[in-house]
């Protein structure tokens, strides 16, 4: 496993070492005290999540406030999706700054996202089956959305927005700088 820092406090790339031969391939997804060792984060992931979705699914901007923030590790098991994490933390240096990466089921790659970032993702492939652990149990009422469109935000879902497919409630995120619940 190696890790790479991103341009946001706290993003991390993780590229796993990946064991081939000609049955196939083998590879550890998340070791705990390996990525402690290198990271010096001790995650205690407590809910797997995984979506599949079509090309265009755009899912986000999202996050949960309080005590119920969410660090995620994502990685996609099928496809082509980019990833985008943005940072809602009014402390931070990068608060309003967002990364984004191209994950995919052949790169092996993974994305952790600490708390204090909203996180989203739209699918590039014709479909892609996305995976990723939280570090605490989801919160309706904690839930909360930044609109993928924000123009201050500014980013390139490298898809043209008539090919975007949003659900209902998505549609209806406000603007970063009208969030009243940021962390």
């Amino acid at each position: 496993m190696r890790i790479e820092k991103t341009p946001l406090d706290g993003c991390l790339i993780i590229h796993n070492t990946i064991y081939k031969d000609s049955r196939g391939y083998f590879f550890e997804s998340f070791n705990r005290k390996e990525f402690f060792e290198l990271t010096g984060i001790d995650a205690d992931f407590v809910q797997d999540n995984q979506s599949s979705s079509v090309r265009g699914v755009l899912r986000g901007l999202h996050f949960q406030t309080g005590e119920f923030a969410q660090a995620k590790l994502v990685r996609v098991i099928e496809g082509i999706v980019l990833d985008v994490a943005v940072d809602i933390r009014k402390r931070s240096p990068t608060y309003g700054k967002h990364f984004a990466i191209e994950l995919s089921g052949t790169s092996f790659t993974q994305f952790y996202i600490p708390r204090g970032f909203a996180h989203g993702f739209v699918v590039l492939s014709e479909k892609a089956v996305l995976f990723y652990k939280c570090d605490n149990y989801y919160h309706k009422a904690a839930e909360n959305g930044v609109a993928y469109n924000d123009p201050d935000l500014s980013i390139d879902w490298l898809l043209p927005a008539e090919e975007l497919i949003l659900s209902e409630k998505d549609k209806q995120n406000p603007v970063f700088k009208n969030i009243t619940t940021i962390l």
